[in-house]
């Protein structure tokens, strides 16, 4: 069982906020321009944290930005947080009628993620210590990208060398182009998953990820999962409707055997306990940089674990959600493996100066104090942009 949080020795009264919305090509989908909300919390004593929403459109990252700096932050500059927790609760109740999901909460969840960070310096400590008692010190790192679903020749290299690099969990999804991605059209999707087993062999697990708004309905997720799974062995099936569709999930939990993985869509506790309670569901997924930080998500943990289903990160993003869900699965036992993306990328490798990867399978847990890794300011400045870039 987990001990109770701990927190810093002494309150940390908070000097700055400071919002930074980012975009970037991320080779991991053929150099598609991508960007995120970082934030930097800075206190009177010069400790600095840092944290992420992930916020997807450039302009939903300008406008957290603007969300943090003007909004939030008044919350808490000047104020002594003794209590991450607590600080959290502040910002939740002062956004009762704005903030239940939406920008207003990609700024709780960056903020909330910074503080944790703020307080693992503080304390000396890293932020699965300040959570509870950690279960695992490292996970079994599964290679997560996106299918080429016009190009089986290149599914085969790729996936085979996710293979040889040392993964022994692989995960692919949606497609580069969204017109054909996997999900859109029965034939090619049973194509693309022979042609991941075909270069992954027969020992590595295998994950597929159902593109959004694909607009399957339950009979035809139960097919495609017998189908896929029959012939091709699945550790997971991910999406294979929308969230909301519980009665969809029901059915499909009725009919399969295949373990099903849904929730990154999710914000708050709320729509998550619509998800574990229906029983539908084996694996649920959750980021802290969108489902309120560190904070939220943790709740969320634990009300999944209590109902016997597992968590997973979905953790697509930076080094920094990548580092806040490794120290939250730290502390969550029914974690099952811990996805990376396999290219180097910027927001991941030029980010921070000690990127987080795998070794023979296996992705660590930063053990240095806060999240563990060390963002390069010079690197948040090249990469920032404003509402006068748009459309450049």
């Amino acid at each position: 069982m987990s001990a109770a949080p701990r927190e810093p020795r002494a309150p940390l009264r908070i000097a700055r906020i400071d919002a930074f919305a980012v975009r970037y090509p991320e080779p991991n989908n053929d150099g598609k321009i991508r960007s995120l909300t970082l934030v930097r919390v800075t206190s009177a004593d010069g400790l600095v944290g840092w944290g992420e929403a992930i916020t997807g459109a450039q302009e939903v990252s300008l406008a957290t930005a603007f969300i943090v700096e003007r909004r939030l932050a008044p919350l808490l500059l000047g104020s002594e947080i003794a209590d991450v927790r607590a600080a959290w609760q502040r910002m939740r109740d002062a956004t009762y009628w704005d903030g239940n999901g939406g920008i207003v909460t990609f700024g709780i969840s960056a903020i909330d993620m910074a503080l944790w960070d703020l307080a693992g310096h503080a304390a000396g400590l890293p932020v699965h210590a300040l959570l509870g008692d950690a279960v695992r010190d490292r996970l079994p790192a599964c290679a997560s990208t996106i299918l080429a679903t016009d190009d089986l020749d290149r599914i085969g290299r790729e996936f085979s060398g996710f293979v040889a690099q040392g993964y022994r969990y692989v995960k692919g999804g949606w497609g580069h182009d969204l017109s054909i991605a996997f999900g859109r059209d029965e034939r090619r999707d049973l194509a693309v998953a022979a042609a991941v087993r075909e270069a992954i062999g027969p020992e590595t697990e295998m994950i597929l990820d159902v593109v959004a708004l694909a607009g399957w309905d339950a009979d035809h997720a139960i097919r495609m999962i017998r189908r896929i799974d029959d012939g091709q062995r699945l550790f997971w099936f991910e999406d294979p409707l929308p969230e909301h569709d519980i009665a969809g999930y029901r059915a499909i939990r009725a009919a399969v055997r295949t373990r099903i993985c849904t929730g990154e869509k999710g914000w708050h506790a709320e729509h998550y306990r619509r998800l574990v309670e229906s029983g539908a569901l084996d694996v649920v997924m959750i980021d802290p940089g969108k489902a309120e930080g560190v904070t939220g998500t943790l709740g969320v943990i634990r009300m999944a674990e209590a109902a016997g289903q597992a968590w997973n990160a979905h953790s697509w993003s930076s080094a920094l959600n990548t580092a806040a869900s490794l120290h939250l699965a730290a502390v969550a036992p029914a974690t099952l493996l811990f996805e990376l993306k396999p290219v180097p990328s910027p927001m991941q490798h030029e980010l921070v100066r000690d990127p987080i990867g795998q070794v023979d399978g296996w992705v660590s847990v930063p053990a240095g104090p806060g999240l563990g890794v060390t963002v390069d300011e010079a690197c948040v400045l090249r990469y920032r942009f404003t509402e006068a870039d748009l459309g450049r």
